[in-house]
């Protein structure tokens, strides 16, 4: 099943560009919106096995928007497949990976335009991204995947500059500037997947591949860290789950690379689609 947020409204997919639109087909029980599905996901997917019946919606990308638009939290990880640790300059975390935030104002749609801050070096991570469809507290990695409504894909868009500033990053800020958080085109749910734990990824530069991984290659894959995670905080029905990055990123390239005004970064994740972004020149102030 796939399922996306077109112009704030939930739509059942048929094909990339048509689908039904929820509220409609159920007669008021879901939707219209996103989050409300999130909330009632077990009684969604129920529903949702029997075909459903409704007008076609027709649309393009332009109109698509993250399939969770409004997540109480956005968690991401960073230091998550051992070749981004190593060209990160650090070793392969022992336990959890290092863990921040995004903060929800950066969040946007897959096809966004980013504008580049002003004496920033901003650097490129795709990224598998967990919809969290169940409240998960202290579960069992068995459990995990069970707490997952679906993925899509992300960019955990980095300004190299302002993270790394002062005399300790400042992660969560430096990666959350407006459109810094694309996610899209829209959610897959995992038996609509070959395999949910072994995905291909990676995205390209003006058609250049700069990141080429798959997901089997993540230190904590999904159930784990969905695990770990609960055991700390609890994530709700529609959080984002940013799994961390595989290697490629500009920063780790001799010389190093950072996005530039005009370029065009596309990510893609098997199975699930692609996500297109255009840089553009900060106005100074």
């Amino acid at each position: 099943m796939r399922l996306a947020n077109v112009d704030g409204r939930a739509v059942l997919l048929t094909a990339d560009d048509t689908g039904i639109d929820v509220d409609t087909a159920s007669g008021g029980k879901f939707g219209p919106g996103l989050a409300s599905v999130y909330e009632n996901w077990d009684g969604f997917r129920a529903w949702a096995e029997q075909p459903p019946a409704g007008p076609g919606v027709i649309f393009t990308r332009a109109r698509l928007g993250s399939p969770s638009p409004a997540p109480r939290q956005i968690v991401a990880i960073g230091l998550n497949y051992d070749a981004h640790a190593a060209e990160s300059g650090f070793d392969a975390p022992g336990g959890l990976p290092p863990t921040f935030t995004k903060f929800v104002s950066a969040l946007t749609g897959p096809d966004a335009e980013v504008v580049l801050p002003v004496g920033g070096d901003v650097d490129w991570e795709v990224e598998l991204v967990a919809v969290i469809g169940r409240t998960a507290s202290h579960i069992a990695e068995s459990e995990a995947w069970d707490h997952v409504a679906g993925v899509t894909i992300g960019q955990d868009l980095s300004e190299r500059v302002s993270q790394l500033a002062g005399s300790a990053p400042q992660f969560s800020l430096g990666k959350s500037f407006p459109n810094f958080a694309p996610v899209g085109p829209w959610l897959v749910t995992p038996d609509d997947l070959a395999n949910q734990d072994d995905l291909a990824l990676g995205c390209a530069v003006d058609g250049e591949t700069v990141q080429d991984g798959r997901t089997r290659e993540l230190i904590f894959p999904v159930a784990r860290l969905v695990s770990e995670l609960s055991r700390t905080i609890t994530l709700f029905p529609g959080d984002l789950v940013f799994t961390g990055t595989p290697a490629g990123v500009g920063m780790g390239r001799t010389p190093k690379r950072f996005l530039r005004p005009g370029e065009q970064l596309v990510s893609w994740i098997e199975g699930i689609g692609e996500m297109r972004q255009t840089f553009v020149t900060a106005q100074e102030d």
